[in-house]
């Protein structure tokens, strides 16, 4: 009898549906306590991860509350002349390739592949360098007023930014603008640019930019892009330190699920779009404090 072939699309997909049911979807856990701050997690070298694998070690670094940034193998763990604990268990991370293979045609194509291999936290390992162990800053301590730097940060994105008293945050993809009520109305600024960073996520999908928002077909295609959009504002917020708030409804909850049930790579295809949302954003802005450095 063979063994069943492992599928991480589905091993990745079921653990985040059973965290989203239970409440928990590792994009919101990173920031509810314990010694979890806010960061992207880090390979051993320093260099983030990106897309699935941040909820995934997200969501394994709030149930275990590990504090450090930094994952690595257990033979990377024994380069750096550390051991990991007796009884600890690893976390997954997913690595993406090509492989050549020859078509009907006899032509060779790059088929992409998914594998996935195991890492460990630097709070499971003993014997490491001291700067394995340095914790990130933590976030903003934000009162309900304008922080600058942050208003610079979202100004300099080239997003064009109302704020009127409507009580209401939202983008509006036929007038391609950005409305957001006063800072003053929010119960903390951390969740005004919380809010912020959601609405400039779906400002990306816009079809002069990344061009998402044309799959807003369905009800299904919806909750996508709210999803997107959510795992987009929490990624945004841990690279500018803003400890972002949430308030999504049971609907799109619902959406989420139903989407993810169906299609065990839905919650891949969100990461990545979020992935290069933020992407986009950072470069935007980057471009922008350069211009204004000449």
């Amino acid at each position: 009898m063979t063994a069943e072939k492992f599928d991480v699309y589905s091993h990745v997909t079921n653990q985040i549906i059973a965290q989203i049911e239970a409440g928990t979807p590792p994009w919101r856990k990173p920031w509810t306590g314990g010694g979890v701050s806010v960061s992207l997690p880090e390979r051993f070298n320093g260099e983030a991860y990106r897309g699935i694998n941040i909820l995934m070690l997200w969501a394994t670094a709030m149930a275990k509350d590990y504090s450090s940034a930094r994952w690595m193998t257990f033979n990377q763990a024994k380069q750096f002349g550390g051991h990991v604990r007796k009884g600890e268990k690893s976390a997954t991370v997913v690595k993406y390739g090509t492989v050549e293979r020859e078509d009907e045609n006899g032509e060779e194509r790059q088929i992409p592949y998914a594998k996935a291999y195991r890492v460990f936290n630097a709070d499971q390992i003993e014997g490491l360098p001291a700067e394995f162990y340095i914790l990130p800053d933590p976030p903003r301590d934000l009162g309900t007023v304008a922080d600058p730097t942050l208003e610079a940060f979202f100004a300099a994105s080239g997003a064009q930014i109302d704020v009127t008293e409507e009580p209401r945050a939202y983008y509006n993809i036929k007038t391609d603008r950005i409305h957001m009520p006063p800072i003053g109305t929010f119960h903390r600024a951390a969740g005004y640019y919380g809010t912020l960073a959601h609405e400039l996520t779906h400002w990306t999908g816009a079809t002069k930019r990344l061009d998402r928002l044309g799959r807003f077909n369905d009800r299904k295609a919806y909750a996508f892009e709210e999803l997107v959009a959510e795992i987009g504002n929490c990624m945004l917020c841990a690279q500018i330190g803003v400890e972002p708030e949430f308030d999504q409804s049971a609907a799109y909850v619902e959406g989420w699920l139903e989407a993810m049930k169906e299609d065990s790579r839905a919650i891949f295809r969100a990461a990545s779009e979020a992935q290069k949302a933020v992407d986009y954003i950072m470069a935007r802005t980057a471009q922008a404090d350069r211009m204004a450095a000449e």
